[in-house]
């Protein structure tokens, strides 16, 4: 998912990096001789963040970067999404006190606006992993979509009469910041907490062990990945091109080699 924000940072690097790109998995090539975490032929998932790169079939890691072994329940294309849109909605939900500590009060109600994109998709799984009732808002073609990840309810927000269906929430979480005020007002319970995945600007850090924490999700049959389509290098711009008309479901994958 390409966000504002990120089109203005790959806007001002691109020029400066001929290679972009800031997620991946693939298979440890070759290892340093101070490299003790991996070891030749591990398969692995990771984040480069500002690095970027991964547009490429090789790329260099730090073993003390964003970068862990991937979960053996995923494939590859599965699992190169998961450092971008599972960690930033991990790590924006965390914005709330409510959801502290991996854990949000059980049946607590939370509304995901943008339930069938890439950051969405995440958030309403995890959401669920933290024991809460999940409302997923996205367009009628992606309600099934939604539901199929756990979504206790669903909502059209193209529907004449969406906002009558509206009901107080703790927290909301808008994952892609266009949620109309007058929805959000109706939507939200007098001291609950509104997450706007474009506003968390501070929420951009990442850190291994929440890699690791997503890795465990996964590997317990928590947390999949949804892919709308993949597409091979190749292909790059009509890729970006699909990503930017905003109607994806879930992620879409570039595959660097066959």
């Amino acid at each position: 998912m390409i966000k504002p924000l990120m089109r203005l940072i790959i806007g001002f690097y691109g020029p400066r990096r001929k290679i972009l790109g800031m997620e991946c998995s693939g298979v440890v090539e070759a290892v340093g001789s101070g490299v003790t975490r991996f070891n030749e032929g591990d398969e692995v998932f990771a984040s480069t963040e500002m690095k970027f790169g991964t547009y490429a079939e090789y790329i260099c890691v730090d073993q003390d970067g964003i970068i862990a072994h991937k979960p053996n329940n995923m494939s590859h294309a599965e699992a190169a999404a998961v450092p971008n849109g599972a960690m930033t909605a991990l790590m924006v939900l965390r914005k709330s006190k409510k959801a502290q500590q991996h854990t949000l009060e059980q049946n607590q109600k939370i509304m995901i606006y943008g339930a069938s994109g890439s950051v969405g998709s995440y958030a309403v799984q995890l959401a669920k992993s933290m024991g809460a009732e999940v409302t997923g808002v996205c367009s009628a073609a992606n309600v099934n979509m939604v539901t199929s990840l756990g979504a206790d309810h669903v909502l059209d927000y193209t529907a004449p009469d969406f906002t009558q269906h509206l009901e107080p929430h703790d927290v909301i979480f808008d994952a892609v910041g266009k949620m109309e005020a007058e929805a959000r007002h109706t939507a939200l319970k007098k001291g609950g907490v509104y997450l706007d995945v474009l506003k968390a600007t501070d929420c951009l850090k990442l850190h291994l062990e929440d890699l690791l924490y997503l890795k465990t999700l996964i590997e317990d049959g928590k947390l999949k990945t949804a892919i709308d389509k993949t597409y091979p290098l190749a292909d790059m711009v009509e890729a970006h091109s699909y990503v930017e008309q905003g109607h994806k479901r879930g992620n879409v994958i570039i595959s660097v080699s066959d």
